[in-house]
């Protein structure tokens, strides 16, 4: 009776294993399969493609961001939902002959926009960066 008093108490602090930093592998997996199909949907929401959202996210599971993504574009077929276009492109994202080819203007030739709204874009994008490395490190 007292073998089984003594290892009870010996074993009741190691049920609590993740306050010791020992990771469960199966917990990260479903996470990181969370946050690809996440990825996934918003990127489908966006309107950005598959292979641009694969470029955008290059650490994420692509099979989880594949699945996100088609899921979101039979939900928004199912529900006739429009994309929303973001309100800040990422920099440098597509190559010239992409910009072009998807009808943008080259912007070496487009002086028309004030240098200091491209720097507040820069700004924003950094800060989003910063704030979402500081979530994922929690």
């Amino acid at each position: 009776m007292r073998a089984l008093l003594l290892l009870t108490i010996l074993l009741l602090p190691l049920t609590a294993c993740e306050r010791f930093g020992i990771a469960d592998p199966a917990k990260e997996a479903a996470l990181r399969d969370e946050d690809g199909k996440a990825i996934g949907g918003a990127c489908r929401q966006s309107g950005r493609a598959l292979e641009d959202c694969f470029t955008l996210n290059p650490n994420a599971n692509k099979a989880s961001v594949f699945n996100g993504w088609k899921d979101m574009n039979d939900y928004m077929m199912q529900n006739k939902i429009e994309t929303v276009k973001p309100e800040f492109p990422v920099p440098g994202m597509l190559s010239p002959k992409r910009r072009l080819a998807a009808g943008e203007s080259d912007p070496s030739a487009d002086q028309s926009a004030p240098i200091d709204e491209d720097a507040r874009r820069e700004a924003v994008i950094r800060e989003a960066r910063k704030r979402r490395a500081l979530s994922r490190s929690k």
